[in-house]
């Protein structure tokens, strides 16, 4: 049977539910503000109801996102002006949230603490000798693996506690800004911003804490990508991926803090993020227009996927692909005179 066929002949014998994630736009609604740019959306692309995404957090990673989404209905999956992706209400996970989160990923074998990304490794060979090197959201600190030439500070609120590595600290960037500004020599956020109701102005901080000329990097998943392309997959969905990033994105985002684009570039597939691709190339649907929703047909095509890309996972390894890669990595520059503000 053809790939393009597959779905319809799913949906003719799956159990189908009304589609949760597919509710119609009453014409009163507005566009919410770009997290970015503050410029209003310019395409609503779907409603994705709270229920749906509450129960499949549940299912899947047995982790209750309720306390998170506070009671609301409903998210909007809207696009920006520059292309960005993003949910409207952004709802960030809470302490409580990632900790289960990241235990059931650690259980299930999808995570380690010593997992190396490739933009690890691409950012590394651009950090110098001696250079004081800030990793905000540093999660378990791996990056501090791969620049051992540098002087590494994290910043984490949810993993520093109990984590025994003495050059993370339990701070946000703002109140470490506090003793801190312009002290580093390159900061990093991987796989940070997608996180954050407000990267906009996290980037602004990251930028008040690098020395003018200074390095910054930032790691994002973007849109289109395999990850898109996969049926309810929650790893890019609230409480946990508020944001879906472009180039244009990016370099709105560095304009915005008055900061220099050196290279904007595809991230490679590596050990830790091959997973995805392999499970959208084994997914029988996939997505076009909607992302989510609460049909029998979504479901089997999701979990078909997640089984047959394990096994291909395990049998093919990381894949020797020049496609669209498992994200975007920013590579930019404080100005090196700050333009007053007439």
């Amino acid at each position: 049977m053809r790939r393009s066929n597959l779905s319809d002949f799913m949906e003719s014998f799956l159990p189908v539910s009304k589609p949760l994630g597919a509710l119609e736009m009453p014409p009163q609604e507005r566009a919410p503000a770009c997290p970015v740019t503050g410029r209003p959306a310019v395409r609503h692309i779907q409603w994705v109801a709270a229920r749906l995404l509450t129960d499949l957090w549940r299912i899947e990673f047995k982790t209750d996102v309720r306390p998170s989404f506070r009671g609301i209905d409903r998210f909007g999956l809207w696009e920006s002006p520059a292309g960005l992706y993003f949910f409207d209400p952004p709802l960030e996970g809470d302490r409580a949230f990632y900790a289960e989160f990241y235990a059931r990923l650690n259980a299930k074998k999808l995570f380690s603490h010593q997992a190396i990304r490739h933009e690890f490794l691409i950012a590394a060979r651009r950090i110098q000798a001696g250079a004081r090197v800030l990793d905000v959201g540093c999660g378990f600190a791996s990056f501090r693996l791969c620049v051992p030439q540098a002087t590494y500070t994290g910043l984490d609120p949810h993993f520093a506690e109990g984590g025994a590595i003495d050059e993370v600290r339990n701070e946000t960037l703002a109140q470490h800004l506090v003793e801190h500004a312009g002290f580093y020599d390159a900061v990093c956020a991987f796989e940070v911003l997608e996180h954050v109701r407000a990267p906009a102005t996290l980037f602004a901080q990251m930028a008040q804490a690098v020395k003018p000329g200074g390095l910054i990097f930032v790691g994002v998943p973007h849109v289109p990508s395999a990850m898109t392309r996969i049926p309810n997959f929650l790893l890019n969905a609230p409480p946990h991926h508020l944001t879906w990033w472009t180039r244009s994105a990016l370099t709105e985002l560095a304009k915005g803090a008055n900061a220099v684009v050196d290279n904007i570039e595809h991230v490679p597939w590596g050990g830790i993020d091959s997973l995805v691709y392999w499970i959208e190339r084994c997914t029988p649907v996939k997505c076009t227009g909607a992302h989510f929703r609460g049909t029998g047909s979504w479901h089997a095509a999701a979990a078909f996927g997640l089984l047959g890309g394990r096994l291909a996972h395990r049998l093919l390894g990381t894949p020797a692909t020049k496609d669209e890669g498992a994200g975007l990595l920013l590579t930019a520059r404080r100005a090196a005179q700050e333009t007053s503000q007439q």
